[in-house]
């Protein structure tokens, strides 16, 4: 098992997408999760496929309907995280043309999204989610000014 200070990122993917820089990333997850006072072991991120993600979210979640993401914290309570977020890159690409943004950015919006999540940031009530697209632009922010 990796220790705290070594945490890994992994990307897989199951359906093609432009990832890049995927080095520069690897490096600034850890520094979202260090400014929001966690700590991760690994991370693991799956791109994949619309009725991929469908077929998760109904047999894991009983939610029938597509979303662009899903995050799985693994991690035994109190332990350092240990997490699996699988990204739809079809809802990705379509939320994009959607809010008129461009894949790299919605792409690592979400990217963003899971790992906030993981470190306690809900979206279930309007407030939540003001709350979440507040800390999602933040760390856009940061990411593409660095």
């Amino acid at each position: 098992m990796p220790s705290s200070t070594t945490p890994i990122v992994r990307f897989h993917f199951l359906t093609d997408v432009p990832l890049r820089e995927r080095a520069r990333l690897k490096d600034f997850l850890p520094e979202l999760f260090k400014k929001e006072k966690k700590q991760f072991n690994e991370l693991q991120y799956i791109f994949c496929s619309d009725d991929y993600l469908l077929k998760i979210n109904k047999q894991y979640l009983n939610h029938d309907y597509y979303t662009d993401i899903i995050t799985f914290d693994l991690s035994e309570p109190g332990q350092p995280i240990n997490a699996e977020i699988y990204i739809s890159v079809d809802r990705v690409r379509d939320n994009a043309r959607s809010f008129g943004t461009s894949l790299k950015k919605e792409l690592h919006r979400v990217i963003f999204h899971g790992a906030l999540h993981l470190c306690g940031y809900r979206d279930k009530t309007s407030q939540e989610e003001k709350i979440m697209r507040k800390m999602e632009e933040q760390y856009l922010s940061l990411y593409f000014t660095e």
